[in-house]
């Protein structure tokens, strides 16, 4: 069930749908740069051998894929049936989406502390011991939903609980990705975390209805279990996942932040899509909450309603099979411009349109290009970041969907509560027009190129200035690629 927008996977937590996020920071774990650069030298270089073995021979990388994995599925199938569970508990859908709101505000309010915690202290230990803790959560809510004692404040004060493991293991995720992956695998690598979320996305609609129609405990298991796996998972990698953390703790967090924050606000194109993509976000997701609430509202079988979400996991999956050669051979300004132009086109039409069978249709073709915009925007992200900012880069950039978190749930519910079905989708999609017609405006995007020209760019922002003094680099893999 859908109640955020196109932009970050779970455990912030968000609904299988929102894995077609739109936003600096996707789903899956932000690359960062070849460590072994400094500010005075492109942090984009590839250092790394130019053919490394094959990702699937790298056992780091494959275990920290098949935690994340059993996450975003688990996490997916438990965050279906939520909307569910607060209507039933509530039996107001207005009630229902502040529910899921105060579930978002943890995320939103830990995420930028997160980001420096996570450039502080042992990265395996952060998201091992986080990763436990939205495991116990996730058991208390399906247990009390197990013995009928399952209350809204409990599953809002858990989802709030739970947001808040999510804005912890993001970011540690995001630096340990890039420690065990080579340089010329990280496009691969992206395209593949995107391809995850997207099969996440097609089982966890139709498994989570089916779980949900057994008992409305089973598929809340589900996050649980998810969880466990990535703390296991994380656990059984043996390198370091981030290098000498002694020079990060020599800065006081606040101070740390505020260098993170000054960072990010230095480059253009960072500063402009920053709000332009929450408003995005805002847009598509209250979008596809009406749309979800109101097939709720109307009695449609649980089932049907995770064929919404199957819809949206055909077209990201296929987006992301398609992602690494659109991103190699597109100028990542125009393709943002593009995918976006199509998701508000699709908009447009289901608003127009207004029936199942038009969601169905429409969402695979709106979300084909999310995964290029994704996979290319977080990739030059990172390009361009050195490595002792990746995790409050991943933080910062990450508020784009966290900030829409909180919003969408209650504009979604709000605007078809007051006006119908109808009305709230035809605001919302002209919402999406007007944005993307401003999106194609930002001069900074249209200037960022293809993967090949991203060292050049690094260059000349560490030449500008904005770049701060190095750290000592953290530990990149091997040239066997593991």
């Amino acid at each position: 069930m859908t109640n955020q927008p196109p932009t970050s996977p779970p455990d912030r937590p968000s609904p299988p749908s929102s894995r077609a996020a739109v936003g600096l920071a996707p789903d899956a774990p932000t690359a960062t740069p070849d460590p072994g650069t400094t500010a005075d030298a492109p942090v984009a270089a590839d250092s790394a051998p130019a053919d490394p073995p094959s990702l699937l021979r790298n056992r780091s990388y494959v275990l920290l894929m098949t935690g994340l994995t059993a996450e975003s599925l688990g996490a997916g199938v438990a965050l279906f049936a939520v909307p569910l569970v607060a209507y039933g508990l509530t039996g107001s859908v207005v009630q229902a989406g502040v529910v899921a709101a105060v579930g978002q505000v943890g995320a939103l309010l830990a995420t930028l502390p997160a980001g420096v915690v996570a450039d502080r202290v042992d990265r395996r230990r952060l998201v091992v011991g986080a990763a436990t803790v939205g495991a116990l959560l996730w058991t208390t809510v399906a247990v009390a939903a197990g013995t009928g004692s399952l209350t809204a404040w409990h599953l809002a004060a858990v989802l709030f609980g739970a947001s808040v493991v999510g804005a912890l293991v993001d970011p540690a995720t995001s630096g340990a990705f890039r420690s065990v992956v080579p340089v010329p695998q990280l496009p691969t690598a992206l395209a593949a975390a995107q391809g995850r979320d997207a099969v996440a996305s097609l089982l966890a609609g139709p498994l989570g209805g089916a779980l949900y129609a057994v008992a409305h405990a089973v598929p809340l298991a589900g996050a649980a279990i998810g969880h466990a796996a990535t703390a296991v998972c994380t656990w059984l990698v043996r390198e370091p996942l981030n290098g000498d953390v002694e020079a990060a703790r020599a800065t006081r967090p606040l101070a740390a932040l505020r260098e993170g924050l000054r960072f990010v606000w230095s480059v253009p194109l960072f500063r402009a899509l920053l709000g332009l993509f929450v408003v995005i976000n805002v847009a598509f997701g209250s979008l596809m909450v009406g749309i979800n609430l109101e097939l709720v509202r109307t009695g449609t079988a649980p089932v049907l309603i995770g064929l919404v979400d199957l819809a949206v996991g055909v077209g990201v999956l296929v987006g992301a099979v398609l992602a690494p050669r659109l991103v190699a051979r597109v100028r990542a300004g125009a393709l943002v411009v593009a995918a976006l132009g199509v998701l508000a086109a699709g908009s447009v039409v289901m608003a127009v349109l207004e029936s199942y069978a038009a969601y169905l249709a429409v969402l695979p073709v709106a979300l084909l290009l999310v995964p290029a915009v994704n996979a290319g925007l977080s990739g030059y992200a990172a390009a361009v970041t050195p490595p002792q900012l990746q995790g409050r880069l991943a933080s910062v950039l990450g508020l784009t969907g966290l900030a829409a978190g909180p919003l969408v749930p209650l504009v979604g519910s709000g605007l078809l509560e007051r006006f119908g079905l109808g009305t709230a989708l035809a605001v919302l999609a002209g919402l999406l027009v007007v944005t993307v017609a401003v999106l194609s405006t930002v001069r900074s995007l249209w200037r960022v190129g293809t993967p090949d020209t991203w060292a050049d760019d690094a260059a000349a922002l560490a030449a500008s200035g904005t770049v701060p003094c190095a750290a000592p680099a953290e530990p990149g893999p091997s040239p066997s690629g593991r």
